[in-house]
């Protein structure tokens, strides 16, 4: 392998601590050479055998028809929505979720779709008797309500499976599409010891972001049948994803599927530690699940405490309510430094 990748995968001095999100990942050195490697072939004429292999492969942990390969998870959820849904025609999610919040209105902006946002419970679920409330009825006053779209996970929280069932069971009485944005949906996978496909059953399609946990440079999914996968290739070409040579980026995606699920415990396991740490030291931790911990600030600490990390090489998205994201390239032990800095800061 050429000097440069190796050089790139292996020299972090001095090194940073993030823990803004998990997407600030970077490959290692063994997906770099995958990377490498990759055999490839023009993907818009679907000739790309790396990515054809990552597809099916999707395909096949999701027990759907089919897959298809995103540069984005944006650009997927998006997909996934014009997918679904036709000009004038509506989808139920979460008011906090990403694909209606921080996506920049893609679907009402470019696929003239109208989302209907809810708050979402406690646990991350949309309760179905509100979603129930705001199916819209057959009438040429309102948006056709076509979808329910649910996050997997939701701020960290895993939607329990009994939840996804009664979902999938609601949505079929009531003639609706379910989407799951599943841009950690292997963090759930892990966290309830169970499968893709055990998750993916209680759906029409899901999203599956590579980039974030599972380590690579770019890229996500959407899986679901034969023809909403058609749908969306089309969809796909129209919104600029149509790639060419994109093996090199699709046998990143093969390297975390077959490397990097399992470890995503210890990224839950981290966070679970670094919140039972901050606990002694009096910092007021509100929630962790899986490897996103929250916790509460004193205003006039935000400022101060973001200040006194970054001088420190810790790099954190300090607010009243903080946000702490573990991931493979922070382990245990830069979580020990964590930890001292930030006693220090109060003991100041």
């Amino acid at each position: 392998m050429p000097a440069f990748f190796l050089t790139t995968a292996t020299s972090r001095s001095p090194p940073l601590i993030d823990l803004r999100s998990d997407t600030v990942t970077r490959p290692s050195a063994a997906m770099l050479s995958a990377i490498m490697s990759a055999e490839t072939g023009d993907d818009v004429y679907r000739d790309d055998p790396t990515v054809n292999a990552l597809e099916a492969e999707a395909a096949r942990l999701s027990g759907k028809a089919a897959a298809l390969f995103f540069p984005t998870g944006t650009q997927a959820n998006l997909v996934a929505l014009l997918s679904h849904c036709q000009r004038g025609d509506e989808y139920i999610v979460g008011q906090q979720a990403h694909n209606y919040k921080y996506e920049a209105g893609g679907a009402a902006v470019l696929g003239s779709i109208q989302p209907q946002p809810i708050l979402a419970a406690d646990d991350g679920t949309l309760p179905l008797d509100v979603v129930a409330a705001a199916i819209k009825p057959d009438d040429i006053h309102f948006a056709r309500t076509r979808l329910l779209s649910l996050e997997n996970t939701h701020h960290g929280k895993v939607l329990p499976l009994d939840y996804l069932e009664q979902a999938c069971n609601f949505t079929r009485e009531h003639a609706l599409a379910l989407h799951i944005d599943g841009a950690r949906i292997f963090n759930a996978v892990v966290a309830q010891q169970t499968t893709l496909e055990g998750i993916a059953r209680y759906c029409d399609s899901l999203t599956i972001c590579l980039s974030k946990g599972l380590g690579t440079p770019v890229g996500s999914l959407l899986c679901g049948d034969a023809a909403l996968i058609e749908r969306a290739r089309r969809w796909r070409k129209m919104t600029g994803g149509g790639m060419r040579q994109a093996g090199i980026l699709a046998a990143a995606g093969l390297y975390a599927l077959q490397h990097n699920v399992a470890r995503l415990q210890q990224d839950h396991d981290n966070a679970a530690w670094l919140g039972q740490q901050l606990h002694e030291l009096g910092v007021e931790v509100i929630d962790q699940q899986t490897n996103m911990l929250f916790v509460q600030l004193p205003v006039n600490q935000v400022e101060p405490l973001a200040a006194w990390m970054k001088a420190r090489g810790v790099l954190i998205s300090a607010g009243p309510r903080t946000r702490l994201v573990t991931h493979l390239d922070a382990d245990r032990a830069a979580l020990e430094q964590v930890v001292s800095h930030w006693k220090a800061f109060l003991q100041q």
